[in-house]
Parts: C-alpha cells; sequence; structure tokens
C-alpha cells in the first residue's frame, strides 16, 4: 500500500477544557482529493488546524496517530511544525485578507517556502513565482513588480494564497474554503491549480461547505457533525445513498438551493423604490461602475452578477451611501439619495441596510452579541419601543437559526456561518425598505443556506422589502432574483427578468459565467 500523505487516528481537540473534536480518524494518499464537509461550527476549521499545529494556545490536541507527509507530528514543537509545513505542507488559509501581510510584496510571501526550505537561487525563485502566479490566473509581473498584498482584490489575494501554498511542491495541500471569496470562473482557475498539484503526486484535503464542487473535484468526502466524522467514503456513493442524517441534510438543502425562483405575480404598476441613474465612478484611471441604470420596485430582488473587479461591491456602496458616484444620482422612493450629504440623508438611513460580504470586520470586538442587536434595535428611532430589547433580541436569533444562549458571546468567536447570520439578524432589526446584500450566504453551509435564503424570501414576501442580491453564486441569485443585471468591466451588459438572463444568456459575458458556474459544479472534462 502506498504510504499515505496524512494518516490520522483518534484526533480529539479539546478547548478551555471542552471537547470541541472528537476520535478523527482519516487517511490521504498522493494524488487523492478528500473533502471536509459539514455545517457551521461542525468542527471542520479545527480539525484541518490541528491536523497542521495551528490550534489555538488553549487548545489541547491528542491523536492515537498523526502522520504528516511521512513525519510523526505528535511531538512536534513550533520550530518542527514550521519546518515541516513549509516545506512539506501547503495550507490555504479560510481568510486571504489575514493570511498574506498587506504591507509585504506578493512575490516575496509566494517566493517564501522556496527561499526558506529550498537551494534555489534568486533568479530561480523569481521564474518559479512568476509561473505559479500565471498558474492561478495572476500577471506574472507582480513576481517582481512590488505590489503588496493590501493592494490586491480578495479574489486575487486567495488565487496568490494557491499560488504559495503549492509552489514548493508540497506532499499535502490543505485548502480551507478556497472557493469561497471567489466567482465561478476565478474559482475554476483556483480548482484547476490545485488538480495540478494533484496530479503531481499532492495530496488534497479541501474543506468546503460547497457541496458542487465536492461532487466535481474530490474523490472521496468526509461529512463532520459535532466534532465527529460521521460518515465518509467515495463522493457518488455518500451523496447519493447518504446512510447519517447530518449527510442526508445536507444533499437535501444543496438540492433545495439550486431551484429556480417560484412564479410570483409582477405589480401591473410599477412601484419603484430605488432608481439608479446613469452612474458613473472611477478610481484613479479605472472605472469600478460605468453609466448603470435601472429601476427596483418594492417586493422586487435585482441580483447583481459579474466577474471579480468587475464592479458589483462598488456599485452596492453607492447604493448604500458609502461611495460617492463621480456621475449620475440614485433616489430613494421618490426623493434624492446619492449624492447627498450624509447629514441630508440620516433622517432615512433606517430605511437602507445591509449585509456585507466580510461581516466580521463590521462587529465591535468589546461587544456581545446582545449589545450588538440591541444597538441595532434603539438605533435611530423614536417610533419603535425600547423596552423588552432582550426579548426582541432572542426573536432576532431564533429567526436567522441561532441559539439565543450565544447573545453573550463576542461575534468573534463564532464561526463565519454564525457570524453571518448575526450580520443578517442585525440588518433585518431597523425593518428597512431596502437590503442591499453583498455575498450574504457566500460563507455558509448547505443547510444554512438554504434557511437563510428561505428567510429572505420569506422577508420579501411578508413586508415588501426590496432587495438587491449582490453575489458570484449563480445559484443563490438564480432562486432569490427576479431580474438580473450582469455586470463587466463596470458596464450594465446584460439586464432582464432572471429566468430569461440564465435561461436564454444573450451576452457572451453571460454564456462564461453560466459555464464557469457549470464546470465549478460537476469537475473539468475528462
Amino acid at each position: 500500500m502506498t504510504a499515505a500523505v496524512l494518516a490520522v487516528e483518534g484526533l480529539s481537540v479539546s478547548i478551555d477544557g471542552v471537547r470541541v473534536v472528537s476520535d478523527v480518524s482519516l487517511r490521504i494518499a498522493p494524488g487523492e482529493c478528500v473533502a471536509l464537509v459539514g455545517a457551521s461550527g461542525s468542527g471542520k476549521t479545527v480539525t484541518a488546524r490541528a491536523l497542521l499545529g495551528l490550534s489555538a494556545d488553549r487548545a489541547v490536541v491528542s491523536a492515537g496517530r498523526l502522520d504528516v507527509a511521512g513525519t510523526d507530528a505528535r511531538g512536534l514543537r513550533e520550530r518542527g511544525w514550521r519546518r515541516l509545513r513549509g516545506a512539506s505542507v501547503g495550507y490555504v488559509g479560510q481568510e486571504a485578507l489575514g493570511a498574506l501581510d498587506p504591507l509585504r510584496p506578493v512575490g516575496r510571501e509566494v517566493a517564501d517556502a522556496l527561499r526558506l526550505h529550498t537551494a534555489t537561487t534568486a533568479a530561480e525563485r523569481v521564474e518559479a513565482v512568476r509561473d505559479a502566479l500565471a498558474g492561478v490566473g495572476l500577471d506574472p509581473a507582480i513576481a517582481t513588480d512590488g505590489r503588496l498584498a493590501g493592494t490586491l482584490s480578495g479574489g486575487m489575494r486567495q488565487r496568490a494564497l494557491i499560488a504559495a501554498a503549492t509552489i514548493g511542491s508540497p506532499a499535502l495541500v490543505v485548502a480551507d474554503e478556497p472557493t469561497t471569496a471567489l466567482d465561478a470562473g476565478v474559482a475554476v482557475t483556483v480548482m484547476e491549480q490545485l488538480r495540478r498539484a494533484q496530479q503531481a503526486g499532492a495530496g488534497l484535503l479541501v474543506i468546503t461547505h460547497d457541496l458542487g464542487l465536492v461532487a466535481g473535484w474530490a474523490d472521496r468526502v468526509a461529512v463532520v457533525s459535532d466534532g465527529r466524522i460521521v460518515e465518509q467514503g467515495p463522493v457518488d456513493r455518500v451523496f447519493t445513498a447518504p446512510e447519517h442524517p447530518a449527510t442526508a441534510a445536507l444533499v437535501h438543502a444543496a438540492r433545495a438551493g439550486v431551484r429556480g425562483p417560484a412564479p410570483r405575480a409582477v405589480a401591473d404598476t410599477p412601484d419603484a423604490i430605488v432608481v439608479a441613474d446613469r452612474l458613473d465612478r472611477r478610481f484613479d484611471d479605472t472605472a469600478a461602475v460605468r453609466d448603470v441604470s435601472f429601476a427596483l420596485d418594492r417586493g422586487r430582488v435585482l441580483g447583481v452578477i459579474g466577474a471579480s473587479g468587475s464592479g458589483k461591491t462598488t456599485l452596492a456602496r453607492i447604493l448604500l451611501g458609502l461611495e460617492t458616484p463621480d456621475a449620475g444620482s440614485v433616489s430613494l422612493d421618490g426623493e434624492p439619495w446619492a449624492p447627498l450629504p450624509e447629514r441630508d440623508r440620516r433622517a432615512r438611513r433606517d430605511r437602507v441596510a445591509a449585509v456585507v460580504q466580510d461581516p466580521g470586520a463590521t462587529f465591535d470586538e468589546r461587544w456581545d452579541v446582545e449589545r450588538v442587536l440591541a444597538d441595532a434595535f434603539s438605533r435611530g428611532a423614536e417610533r419603535r419601543a425600547r423596552a423588552g430589547l432582550g426579548a426582541r433580541v432572542d426573536a432576532a436569533l431564533r429567526q436567522v437559526g441561532l441559539d439565543p444562549e450565544l447573545r453573550s458571546r463576542s461575534p468573534l468567536t463564532l464561526s463565519g456561518g454564525q457570524r453571518q447570520r448575526l450580520a443578517i439578524a442585525r440588518s433585518l432589526a431597523t425593518e428597512p425598505e431596502v437590503l442591499v446584500l453583498d455575498e450574504p450566504v457566500t460563507a455558509l453551509d448547505a443547510t444554512v443556506q438554504d434557511a437563510v435564503l428561505g428567510l429572505l424570501e420569506q422577508l420579501r414576501d411578508e413586508t415588501g422589502v426590496a432587495m438587491v442580491f449582490v453575489s458570484h453564486d449563480l445559484r443563490a441569485v438564480r432562486r432569490m432574483a427576479d431580474d438580473v443585471l450582469v455586470v463587466h468591466e463596470g458596464a450594465v451588459v446584460e439586464h432582464g427578468p432572471a429566468a430569461t438572463v440564465f435561461g436564454r444568456p444573450a451576452h457572451p459575458v453571460t454564456a462564461r459565467l453560466l459555464h464557469a458556474a457549470e464546470v465549478l459544479a460537476t469537475g473539468p472534462a475528462a
């Protein structure tokens, strides 16, 4: 039998005396891709970090066996772990922004594995970095032009991380949510780079909530629930005939999430709540938004799709009044909204709410969950009673599927999916008339994503709130949107009913986006 690049038996992790991972056993052979899936907070990331010596200081890790790239890692100290991770193991963390030094040249970041663990010359390292960057669809010039990580978009940072993790030809690559922040086209590029590492003999451990990606790219899958692997085996068998209720729930939710929107009646008389008229926004010589116009009626959902860097988030920020357009305007219920001084918008600010792309960065680390929501409920509204906030906080948490017992926790101690749900609960607290959602379910597993999308559908139908749904997750947009804007290089290249845009795309950009999403879900052609 070929020696495994990862062989673990009886792995357990306790934090502050609480067991969070129990009796995990897993094996990955050279050239094999194994996916670790499970609900948010199930222990996937804690397990992966324990396998690599990256557990929190308060964690106690034990295992009957922990062989990583041919090394018994049970007794390793930090220096030994660093040598192992750099030379034999590549790691792609969940948050690209925090994984790269924003003030350090990207070329040096990518070259570290070679500089620290090989005898290559400076010239050889530069050439290797250029090849690695090109392999993930980045400009090879980044290897030497001094560009800083902090100047890259989220998708570019994620691709740089993949390049850094694979440049040293490691025996094992561990990738935690490697495609979460990426549009389908870039995600395919990233997965193809990981596939090349696999074909060169590396074992891959991919932690993800995207079951479509697992079905298309993984050989085997392990399902985590409450800190335990409850089922594992070949992907086809596990997904077609799940044996454990946790697996069945994930598969069912994933299938529910890809359904198209239910037919909904359209009002005979349009009732526009938001009107955007010929919006333009430039940054230096780059046009982020170009001549964008649309009207959004009450109770309708407008999906905004496009590749990373196409201008989706800039458009969302203009609609929120967080970015001032260089030309054009936005009106809210017939009254000017942008461009407008904030003091003239403040009285109407609670009519427009947001769920942003990175919720973790929007919470005050000194506040607990209860204070976050209590502050939102109390914000700027004499017409709303401030009494009984505790009960309202509990109800808001339950509404988005969170346990009220979390109210005393810091948001920063919650899982990524839990933080996203808290952000949605906070945005709903002001009872907004317009909700701008920028990647609202990207960080959620299939079961929670289905629940949150169902919640948003219910909110839309019961309150008539209008939504702008910005996402690279075309399955979520297909489910939620009544109409779709396709954005490319800041301009709208296609706009129409969701069923038409997805069923009969009229522009090559739309067709490419849909094709990339299909490849991501089904895997590369044989």
